[in-house]
């Protein structure tokens, strides 16, 4: 079958993934975009993401696309619930080494060294977000005391706080202070990441 968009005489091939902002946090947290708004002739998408140490992509997760995180350079950790084994799986990963995300699986992000930066790449150019930030603030008090057993005041006032979606943490209004976080003591899977039989080195 023929594509139309290549067929298009306005074509382009390229296009600055720096130039649309997605998301900033400030300075040195935000995030650009490229997908097929920008460049109608992709079949993927991608975030261009730049983090400083203990900022934090927020935990969500994607019903519709595979994700892809490569490190073009700093640190990463990076954490995924495993839905069939139930377990929460948290990979370490530096500048070169990447990590698919599968659809659906909860994950997040966060940064352990300034001036990290990455790519996430989907497998469609329109990835679906589902925010935990939105899925706390909206679920009403009452339903997570029936499925849960939390104390209807004491959940409202925790999420208060919460008042629109979160991309990039933690918030301005947080008082944590960012560059102090230290990764939960869990095994990282990726510290033992050796290159495969039969791998070429360029």
């Amino acid at each position: 079958m023929l594509d139309n968009v290549l067929q298009s005489p306005s074509l382009s091939l390229v296009a600055d993934s720096t130039k649309v902002l997605n998301y900033k946090l400030n300075s040195q947290n935000y995030i650009t975009q490229m997908f097929a708004a920008q460049l109608p002739s992709i079949k993927t998408g991608f975030f261009n993401v730049h983090m400083s140490r203990g900022f934090i992509i927020q935990p969500h997760w994607h019903t519709n696309v595979n994700e892809l995180v490569f490190i073009i350079s700093g640190e990463a950790s990076v954490a995924i619930f495993n839905p069939f084994t139930r377990k929460l799986m948290t990979y370490r990963l530096t500048q070169g080494q990447n990590i698919v995300l599968p659809k659906g699986w909860f994950h997040w992000i966060v940064a352990l060294k300034d001036q990290t930066h990455m790519l996430t790449i989907f497998d469609k150019p329109t990835p679906d977000i589902v925010y935990g930030s939105d899925f706390l603030r909206f679920t009403p008090a009452d339903i997570m005391h029936l499925a849960y057993c939390i104390n209807p005041d004491e959940y409202n006032r925790a999420v208060a706080p919460i008042q629109a979606s979160h991309v990039l943490g933690p918030p301005k209004w947080c008082g944590n202070q960012p560059g102090t976080y230290q990764p939960h003591q869990q095994q990282y899977y990726a510290e033992q990441m050796q290159p495969p039989t039969g791998y070429y080195n360029y």
